[in-house]
């Protein structure tokens, strides 16, 4: 009997010893459990975060491809300029060689003008030189017939004596 008292002790104390070892077990489960539940919600926070970002990392994909096709245009846009540039410069080069040429020919057309002016002056002089001597040839000639019938009357008349 003694030996079942002290092994029933022993079962007691190995019972306490068991259901303090059961009790600290039970906490730590609920504590393992609420670190679980915490570590559970952070990594379902992290999870959405991580699909957030990766959502905004397509979005600024996008907006990276899009900005390459922008600057690939503008690039093109560049040269397409600085070819238009030149042309624009090649265009001014003619311009101002038109423009060289325009006064060129006006400066000429202006000479003949001056010619042309000259020219109608002389014609007009000499116009007027020929009706003056149309006009002494008229007058001459009409002497010349008046002389003409005095000389044939005249001969007429010593005919007669």
């Amino acid at each position: 009997m003694d030996q079942i008292k002290a092994r029933m002790a022993a079962l007691r104390v190995e019972a306490d010893s068991s259901a303090a070892q059961a009790e600290e077990f039970k906490a730590r489960v609920k504590t393992l459990e609420s670190e679980n539940l915490a570590k559970e919600q952070e990594i379902t926070s992290l999870s959405h975060k991580n699909q957030v970002l990766e959502e905004e990392v397509e979005k600024l994909e996008t907006k990276i491809k899009e900005y390459k096709g922008i600057a690939d245009e503008s690039s093109h846009s560049g040269r397409n300029a600085e070819g238009l540039q030149r042309k624009v410069q090649l265009l001014e080069e003619e311009a101002e060689e038109a423009d060289r040429n325009i006064r060129e020919l006006n400066e000429k057309l202006r000479q003949t003008d001056v010619k042309s002016g000259h020219y109608e002056r002389k014609v007009q002089a000499l116009e007027a030189s020929r009706d003056q001597w149309e006009t002494k040839y008229e007058e001459l000639s009409k002497a010349h017939e008046n002389t003409k019938k005095e000389l044939a009357d005249f001969v007429a008349e010593i005919g007669n004596i």
